[in-house]
């Protein structure tokens, strides 16, 4: 698949209209601020979160005032209250959503450090926030015949070649058996091995460790949801997309793409005709991985 060209879709493959609701957490600036904006230039109503009411209002503002439909509504994904208030306003204000895009994350590590001081924060936003977002979400999806999308902003660090304990990779790998309980569990390890100062020697992910271990938990929750929604029939599909190295804040401003260029690639992702929209795929930049190989 190639998503790169900035080529409009055609007529034919246009499946959504300014009805079609799309929520981006964590928008007021880089990769989430590009894509609020690339899926709104597409003609989508977004709706664009952030934790601080006043930077999100400024980072809407100026995608209105270029004749969008864009919507800013104060989101805190790491704080329980602040999710179900959404999801009631949601709810009520709106009536519901089409497409969600977990894009909403921290890390606290320069380029080349490893700390582990912040891990709670970062499970409790990277993992845990979105975990606990889709949950509140799940209801409002409208189940429309082209089917709702959740597209989690990932990364290539959570991906089972960064691991190299044995028993939790046996874990990860056996994806049909995995459950939520044991993904969970995964993570309360780690974090408890962070308090006792053990994480260094336990196979865990070499770069950005708690940031690595935030996505692997993400991605493998992505993969355990998307299968309890196919087996369910539910027509919510689940996928990550890993935008590979890219220059915003979070990496202080090093990397191979801008944040423009991802979300060209993401917003593609995220509006794929319902014929070729997979669930439970790991996406690196364009390419589909079959997440229990890699």
């Amino acid at each position: 698949m190639d998503f790169s060209s900035s080529k409009e879709p055609s007529p034919a493959r246009v499946w959504w209209s300014r009805e079609t609701v799309a929520v981006v957490t964590g928008a007021n600036r880089g990769i989430g601020h590009a894509l609020a904006a690339r899926l709104a230039e597409h003609g989508l109503t977004v709706v664009l979160t952030a934790r601080d009411a006043e930077r999100g209002e400024a980072a809407a503002a100026p995608l209105r005032e270029r004749g969008l439909h864009v919507v800013f509504r104060r989101l805190d994904v790491a704080d329980p209250g602040s999710v179900w208030a959404f999801a009631a306003w949601l709810r009520d204000a709106v009536g519901g959503l089409d497409i969600l895009v977990n894009n909403a994350a921290v890390s606290f590590n320069e380029i080349d450090t490893n700390s582990v001081e912040h891990a709670e924060t970062v499970l409790r936003t990277n993992f845990y926030g979105a975990k606990m977002l889709t949950e509140a979400l799940l209801p409002l999806f409208r189940r429309s015949p082209s089917a709702s999308r959740i597209l989690n902003i990932s990364s290539q660090l959570g991906l089972l070649n960064k691991v190299s304990d044995p028993e939790l990779r046996r874990l990860l790998q056996g994806e049909e058996r995995l459950t939520e309980a044991e993904v969970e569990g995964m993570v309360s390890r780690f974090l408890a091995q962070v308090k006792d100062g053990t994480w260094r020697e336990q196979g865990w992910p070499k770069v950005w460790t708690d940031y690595s271990v935030s996505k692997l938990a993400l991605n493998a929750y992505a993969r355990v949801l998307a299968r309890q929604l196919q087996a369910r029939g539910d027509r919510v599909s689940v996928n990550c997309f890993c935008p590979g190295f890219t220059r915003t804040d979070m990496t202080r401003g090093w990397g191979k793409r801008t944040a423009e260029e991802v979300a060209e690639v993401g917003a593609r992702l995220a509006l794929l005709p319902p014929g070729e929209l997979p669930t439970g795929t790991f996406f690196k930049w364009c390419t589909p991985q079959l997440y229990s190989k890699l």
